[in-house]
């Protein structure tokens, strides 16, 4: 397995270790649950060194990126703003999710998963023009410090960052020396992503720690981003289903003259499938992925699920029938059992704030 620039400080905090995307990363670090409270209640920080930045430069590299996302760089009307979007493949399917950042006149900073990033890489070198560099920074190390108190933690850690990191509101992102950070995450909290480079992660690492943010593993980053009703790739989508159908249609520009990979199979494919969540109230079981859903409309499909320790419920995304609504009710096959589970429309959670 791969190793992140953190590998040593998490066998030294007695993480428990397992394999994700290829990579060894904490699952916790003893207590799954506390380590999400704290991210709902206080500040958490994840080692996320095994996603890939990619730097793309040059006169064409506008071009380039209006080709090869779905949504248009364009809205980026000023440097250091971040957007949300999906890469698609002819057909209109996913090929990954990810965040763009405009740096500087002809210079993006696009972030994609670690489990497409190599078939990422690949894919945009296929429609790179030649007047686009596209710069792998696998120099730089990741962490995401988020919660509530999150901001002012970091601040306290790094009282060099402050200056640049103020001021920026939500889905922005600052260079400030070496480091770059963005106001945004993967936890419906607030809080920063930091890249750096990797020969400053350890130290980064403890001085977050000693200022009183929690180390948190992939257990806690799943039930938060779960709560936050945002998809993983792989799970809750994939190149087998369009954005539409996974909830990420308004991520899509269909109305603008632009192009772009997928867009003609997008105008013409009916949606099969609609995401929505559930809520399975009660102890009677747990919501777990690929459990049958059973729906006065058809059949679904589990694509996500867990219990949440903010609702202290069991909650979950799904693939339902597209005339299916929030407010209505389904069944879901746990064990030999069909459990009436409630729809309805995530976030669970956001802010700390329980919306369902």
């Amino acid at each position: 397995m791969r190793l992140t620039p953190l590998a040593a400080e998490h066998r030294a905090a007695g993480a428990k270790l397992v394999e994700f995307a290829g990579w060894e990363l904490p699952l916790h670090y003893g207590s799954q649950i506390d380590e999400h409270h704290a991210v709902r209640r206080d500040a958490g920080v994840f080692d996320i060194s095994h996603m890939l930045a990619l730097d793309v430069e040059g006169s064409g590299a506008r071009a380039f990126l209006r080709r090869a996302l779905a949504n248009d760089v364009d809205r980026l009307g000023q440097a250091g703003k971040a957007l949300y979007s999906c890469m698609l493949a002819e057909d209109g399917g996913v090929l990954d999710d990810l965040i763009v950042y405009l740096l500087a006149a002809d210079r993006y900073r696009v972030v994609v998963n670690a489990a497409t990033a190599d078939s990422d890489l690949a894919w945009l070198e296929r429609l790179r023009p030649p007047d686009a560099m596209l710069r792998p920074r696998r120099d730089l190390a990741m962490l995401a410090v988020q919660g509530p108190r999150a901001r002012e933690r970091c601040w306290t850690a790094f009282p060099e960052l402050r200056a640049a990191s103020e001021p920026l509101g939500m889905f922005f992102g600052a260079a400030a020396g070496d480091a770059f950070i963005a106001r945004t995450g993967y936890t419906g909290e607030d809080g920063f992503e930091l890249m750096l480079p990797v020969a400053q992660a350890a130290g980064a690492w403890q001085r977050l720690l000693a200022a009183g943010v929690r180390p948190c593993g992939l257990g806690a980053r799943d039930t938060l981003r779960l709560e936050a009703g945002l998809n993983l790739y792989g799970q809750d989508m994939d190149a087998t289903v369009t954005p539409p159908e996974c909830g990420l249609g308004w991520t899509v520009d269909l109305a603008a003259p632009r192009d772009f990979v997928g867009k003609a199979a997008l105008a013409t494919r009916t949606p099969a499938c609609s995401m929505l969540g559930l809520v399975l109230d009660g102890r009677a079981g747990v919501l777990r992925a690929h459990q049958e859903i059973h729906s006065a409309h058809g059949e679904g499909m589990v694509t996500s699920g867990t219990f949440s320790p903010t609702l202290q419920a069991s909650i979950a995304l799904a693939r339902l029938p597209v005339a299916t609504r929030p407010g209505d009710s389904v069944q879901v096959a746990i064990r030999d059992r069909r459990l009436v589970t409630r729809v309805v429309k995530p976030p669970f959670v956001r802010r700390g704030k329980i919306l369902v």
